[in-house]
This record gives C-alpha cells, sequence and structure tokens, in this order.
C-alpha cells in the first residue's frame, strides 16, 4: 500500500490537470503495485525552500511496504519517479528532492485494523 505526497511551491494553476491521477499510475507501474492500493497527495503553492534557494521546488515522499527498502530500490525508482516528476512539473531535476521510507503492515491501519490482519 503506496503513499506518495508531493509538496510544491508551484501554484496550483500551474500543475497538469489530473497530475493526482498521473502520479498514482506512475507510482503503480515504479513500484509494481496495484493502482488500487496507490494513495497520492499533492499539495502546491507551498513556502518551500530547497538547498537554500526558494525558486520553484517540489519534494516528494514515497512510503510502502516491501518495495523501497534498499538502495539499489530506491535507486531505480529515483530515475523513473524523476523522469515523471520534471515531465509534469517542468522543473529541472536540481530542484526537486525525493524521501522514500520503507514500511511495515503494522504501521497501517485499515478497516478498523492494520494491514497486518488483512
Amino acid at each position: 500500500m503506496p503513499f506518495v505526497e508531493l509538496d510544491t511551491s508551484l501554484p496550483a494553476e500551474r500543475l497538469p490537470p489530473g497530475l493526482a491521477q498521473t502520479l498514482c499510475a506512475a507510482t503503480a507501474d515504479i513500484l509494481g503495485k496495484p493502482a488500487e492500493r496507490v494513495n497520492v497527495t499533492v499539495r502546491s503553492g507551498l513556502p518551500m525552500v530547497l538547498s537554500g534557494s526558494a525558486e520553484p521546488c517540489a519534494q516528494l515522499v514515497v512510503s510502502s511496504i516491501g518495495v523501497v527498502g534498499t538502495a539499489e530500490q530506491n535507486k531505480g525508482h529515483s530515475a523513473r519517479f524523476f523522469d515523471v516528476l520534471t515531465a509534469q512539473l517542468g522543473l529541472g531535476p536540481d530542484r526537486i528532492l525525493i524521501r522514500f521510507y520503507p514500511l511495515e503492515p503494522w504501521q497501517i491501519g485499515k478497516n478498523r485494523t492494520v494491514m497486518t490482519f488483512l
């Protein structure tokens, strides 16, 4: 059950229509998970500073069970997410940062229990 959170200083009107759905489909493909299990949040127009600069930027947080736990996995994921983000946001790769967080099933609550028991 991947969670993807995109924070950007770009105003909402500069984001392409359907960006959340595009990120959902891309995440499913990149991580090899069904789109029905992917959760996406997009927050725009945020005051942000990346690498000391307030120029337009974005940060992506990717959290999931079992597929973001190693440097080798994340190296491949990073390249593919950067391709999507640079194309969708019109930002250079130096203005985007990605953080990966591995999750355990007991850390995700759903349907009044946790994923461990579903």
